[in-house]
């Protein structure tokens, strides 16, 4: 037994010592390579990776769900103040549905951030986007509640898909939030602009009107009423200032467009426009029958009082005619023999019409309007191709355009004050010619040409590369074949010795000259003492 290791001991040296320097170094690189791989994986395989299973927890509900996860022998550990729970991730997926279904946690939410961790190269582009946007809303939904007053965020956002093309337009985001607020906790105007602000600079073409805010008692956070929506601003003035010439400029574009041809008019408006809101209460009193200046008889009496008699004159002063008696009231007196009385009196109420207005008026009002118009002639070198009356009739549409968007409480617009309002010009277009050649040679854009360049560049590549293999496979094919044939026709070298007695001892001789010179020398020797 002895002796077999010890040969397999100086076969093994022998072996060694017969290699190169580079085999030797490939043969201790490989060994160690191997002892590496065995490591690594003997500790991926026994280490046990621990992932938020819930956040935002209570004390008394990570003191439940460890209590919980104990009993069931799991292991588990509390980071971040006792405010979060891990657990093995192998098992995060059924310690969820197994813990909602005894009601477990009251409060807290599952934590998504370890799907970062897990983002590696074979992940899809669609996984790396549902990532990326749960990331998105956590990150957002934990900014939020560090402001004052909110105990909790929901977040929900909506991000545009991308275009195929580079000239495609960007779409804008979206984005809506519930906030959870303390009770009785009254936001401040800067508050709100800062929230909106916040969620709009945290995700990527996110405008502020794309954005939601609630409470958990539906209430909504309105920015533009907290920027003062009556137009005080500069920015919201020019805004409306602006809406309003260009949504005017549009109708005398596309009316004088419809009767001309849209590239015979241009058309510029200017506005004038009153930013000053009144608010003002009213109370009236008007008469039902305006023409007759008389109210409506509600309630209407009669009195007559007659008396006839002989004696002594009948005494006393009239009464004083009653202001609501329509007929008054009538004294008749007699002569000393005898005397008659007799009193008549009519009592009408009339009603009247008491009105009482709130009036808040609009917080913008046109007060002044410019038109100004340039027409081209049918034949552009001559300005008389174009009827008068035809430019009469689009003076008369641009005058009616004037008079009914102006304010109505402005005073009446007169013949003479329109033609200082509207302005047509006749008159060649020179800046078109250019523009109307340019858009004849682009019909088809640019990046259709590079596209296609690209495509035939790659098309003649691939044709080139099945050229070459072709040329190469039909190469080897043509050595294989000769190969076959000179193996088939076999000649016989003639310096090849044949095989006697002779040679055969004489090879013996020189192997064992070289493998075991010691026995070779003691046959030598044995030799020569023979002879």
């Amino acid at each position: 037994m002895a002796g077999t290791i010890k040969k397999y001991l100086i076969n093994i040296k022998e072996y060694w010592t017969s290699r190169s320097k580079k085999q030797k170094f490939f043969f201790i690189g490989s060994f160690f390579f191997l002892i590496a791989i065995i490591a690594v994986v003997a500790f991926l395989t026994t280490r046990t990776t621990l992932v938020p299973l819930y956040s935002n927890l209570t004390p008394s509900e990570t003191g439940t769900i460890k209590e919980n996860l104990d009993g069931q022998g799991i292991k588990s550990e509390i980071t971040d103040g006792g405010t979060t729970i891990n657990v093995p991730e192998e098992q995060v997926d059924n310690l969820k549905v197994e813990l909602a279904a005894e009601g477990i946690p009251k409060s807290g939410s599952i934590d998504y951030s370890f799907f970062s961790q897990k983002a590696g190269i074979g992940m899809t582009e669609n996984e790396f986007n549902v990532v990326k946007l749960e990331a998105m809303q956590t990150e957002l939904s934990n900014l939020i509640k560090g402001i004052d007053g909110v105990n909790d965020a929901k977040v929900m956002i909506n991000l545009p898909e991308k275009g195929v093309f580079v000239n495609d337009g960007k779409e804008e985001a979206s984005a809506s939030i519930v906030l959870n607020t303390k009770p009785g906790y009254q936001f401040q105007d800067n508050q709100i602009q800062a929230l909106y602000r916040l969620v709009s600079k945290s995700v990527p073409n996110l405008p502020t009107d794309n954005i939601v805010i609630t409470n958990q008692y539906f209430e909504y956070f309105d920015l533009k009423n907290s920027e003062n929506s009556s137009g005080s601003t500069f920015e919201a003035q020019n805004d409306i200032k602006k809406q309003i010439e260009r949504d005017i400029q549009r109708q005398v574009q596309s009316m004088l467009g419809t009767l001309i041809g849209q590239d015979k008019v241009v058309a510029n408006v200017t506005a004038d426009i009153d930013f000053t809101q009144e608010k003002r209460e009213e109370h009236l009193v008007t008469p039902p029958d305006k023409q007759n200046m008389k109210g409506i008889a509600e309630s209407a009496q009669k009195i007559t009082e007659t008396y006839t008699g002989n004696g002594s004159n009948a005494a006393g002063t009239p009464q004083a005619e009653d202001p609501a008696d329509s007929l008054g009231s009538s004294y008749v007196a007699g002569s000393d023999s005898n005397g008659n009385y007799e009193k008549v009196q009519d009592t009408v109420n009339y009603g009247v019409n008491k009105i009482r207005r709130d009036i808040v008026e609009s917080p913008y009002k046109i007060r002044d309007l410019g038109i100004q118009v340039m027409v081209e002639p049918p034949v552009a070198k001559d300005p008389t191709s174009l009827p008068q009356a035809r430019v009469d009739d689009i003076t008369k549409m641009l005058g009616t355009i004037v008079r009914t968007t102006i304010d109505g409480t402005q005073p009446e617009l007169t013949n003479q004050d329109l033609a200082q309002k509207i302005v047509v010009s006749v008159q060649p277009f020179k800046g078109k010619t250019t523009t109307a050649t340019n858009s004849t040679k682009s019909v088809i854009p640019w990046w259709i040409y590079v596209i296609g360049g690209v495509l035939l560049a790659v098309i003649g590549l691939l044709i080139f590369l099945f050229i070459r293999a072709r040329k190469k496979h039909e190469e080897y094919d043509e050595e294989l074949f000769m190969d076959e044939v000179a193996s088939t026709i076999s000649v016989p070298d003639v310096n090849d010795e044949k095989e006697t007695e002779e040679t055969l001892k004489r090879k013996q001789l020189e192997k064992m000259a070289k493998e075991k010179p010691e026995e070779f020398a003691k046959l030598l020797r044995t030799w020569i003492t023979e002879d």
